[in-house]
């Protein structure tokens, strides 16, 4: 039986794309938002192509799942199950042992959980496949055609040397291809590609870090984006010969390539393992990042420089994650008459919000102390694991009087065809220090149609932030962007701070 895919063209489709998918470790839980919401623009594909941990998605994809199952079984993944150990025998060794770890949880857990299948995979029609893998013994990579693919060489397209053993194949092992490249882009322009969609999740900043992990990890960031600047740059000279007329791969125009990127770089596996970030976050920034990348325009693509994968860099920031929930009802306007509706009809709503504060020392600086905003909410009569596609936190912002200041919580986001926008806000006005603990948890929240709260509102509700949410939150709480354990412990004590002093203005010195 045939495997059908959601993101495979039709026949009847006259462009010429391919999807590839690079990698980025665990975290390429960050590219099932991007296929989702490549999926809401329309995009469909002839052909994809994976490399390292893109290869993952790829594979589900190919197995038959949607963009929304692959959110789903992302969000669910125990990040743990991707650890597991070498019989002891191996450690022994000391360093002369085989590696790290071996693939058996990433066999028996993960790929059964993500719904990873190689029978399906060589099963799926409608959109042609390749999976990259380093052949060991000639360096060389291969791209294997999905209709080859089995579960060794799945396994060995995320095998990376010191993290998991070589796969062997007879005489030949094979390896995570990332070292040699993570995007094989002329894999798709040899299958006659004309627009280039490229899934890019490395890090790509100028400053070069202190430190034996980042080291290790810049190695990877050189090498794979060194490779596809060359690859970009033999693009470029293919296009001149196109124009000419010489079209060697049956392009019949130009090649366009589009990038979809985050805006800087993602946490590494260590965060992701630990908890500082967890999957569902991964997949709200990437739809978050994609949708944002399309909105800046689809048909020109960008150019075929170094620059098309750079990112910004950041200064030392905070992160974290809040969820806050209550009664919430559509027609309603005013958020406290929408939370007693809400109650009435036993309607919820809940916000997903992950704060992260690029900058901590710019944000304190700022008079508004606004900050983005990425997540998503649970609301029955619309959906649930709804992602935003833009978002904004603020912190102690001056009220339209003396006395208030609000912290904000809004996002933006689709249903049903049309912009929504979410906005909340905590009132932490001049009082009794005994109101402070209602007014810092209690977001009273209006729901306007259109991607700003200018638009008329269209359900209002109050939701709360409990003691269990709040020890969440707690948890979730860390420092991101610092060299060294000094800068991210400033970083803290100065939000920590700046948090502490607000209070004590508006609750103890009622100023």
């Amino acid at each position: 039986m045939k495997t059908s895919v959601a993101l495979a063209a039709d026949a009847a489709e006259t462009t010429r794309r391919s999807l590839v998918l690079a990698g980025g470790g665990m975290r390429v839980a960050w590219q099932a938002g991007v296929l989702k919401a490549l999926y809401e623009a329309g995009l469909r594909f002839q052909h994809g192509d994976g490399t390292s941990g893109g290869t993952m998605n790829l594979g589900m994809l190919l197995s038959g799942l949607t963009p929304d199952e692959m959110c789903e079984r992302w969000r669910s993944l125990d990040v743990k199950d991707f650890v597991s150990l070498l019989p002891l025998r191996d450690y022994l060794k000391g360093l002369d042992a085989k590696a790290m770890g071996s693939a058996d949880g990433i066999v028996e857990k993960v790929f059964p959980h993500l719904g990873i299948d190689p029978a399906r995979i060589r099963m799926a029609e409608g959109m042609a496949g390749s999976f990259n893998v380093c052949n060991f013994s000639l360096k060389t990579n291969e791209a294997v055609p999905h209709t080859e693919i089995e579960l060794d060489l799945l396994v060995a397209g995320i095998s990376l040397p010191i993290f998991m053993p070589a796969v062997k194949r007879g005489d030949t092992e094979y390896l995570d291809s990332v070292w040699i490249k993570d995007a094989n882009v002329m894999e798709a322009v040899r299958r006659g590609a004309e627009e280039l969609w490229l899934v890019w999740c490395i890090g790509n900043t100028p400053r070069y870090r202190d430190g034996a992990f980042n080291q290790y990890v810049h190695m990877i960031e050189m090498s794979a984006a060194g490779k596809l600047n060359e690859e970009l740059a033999w693009v470029r000279d293919l296009n001149e010969r196109i124009a000419r007329g010489d079209s060697p791969y049956g392009q019949r125009k130009q090649i366009t390539l589009h990038v979809i990127k985050p805006v800087k770089p993602l946490p590494l596996d260590p965060d992701f393992y630990l908890g500082r970030i967890d999957a569902a976050t991964l997949v709200d920034r990437g739809y978050a990042d994609a949708m944002r990348c399309l909105r800046a325009g689809v048909a020109q693509g960008v150019a075929l420089t170094p620059a098309a994968t750079q990112m910004q860099d950041a200064g030392t920031g905070i992160a974290f994650r809040e969820t806050m929930a209550g009664f919430f009802a559509l027609g309603a306007s005013d958020p406290t008459a929408g939370a007693v509706q809400g109650k009435t009809a036993n309607t919820h709503l809940a916000l997903h919000a992950s704060i992260d504060i690029d900058d901590i020392a710019a944000f304190i600086a700022d008079p508004q102390h606004v900050s983005g905003l990425s997540g998503h909410i649970d609301f029955a009569p619309m959906g649930m694991n709804i992602p935003a596609s833009h978002g904004v936190f603020a912190l102690f912002m001056p009220g339209d009087e003396p006395s208030l200041r609000w912290m904000v919580y809004e996002l933006g986001f689709q249903h049903g065809g049309k912009d929504y926008y979410l906005a909340g806000k905590k009132e932490v006005r001049v009082a009794s220090i005994l109101h402070m603990w209602s007014a810092t948890t209690t977001l009273y929240t209006r729901l306007h149609e259109g991607r700003d709260a200018s638009g008329p509102v269209v359900g209002a509700g109050v939701l709360t932030l409990g003691v269990s949410a709040l020890m969440s939150l707690a948890s979730t709480f860390h420092a991101t962007n610092g060299p060294s354990i000094g800068k991210r412990f400033a970083a803290i004590s100065q939000f920590i701070g700046f948090f502490t002093r607000s209070l004590v203005s508006t609750y103890v010195m009622r100023r």
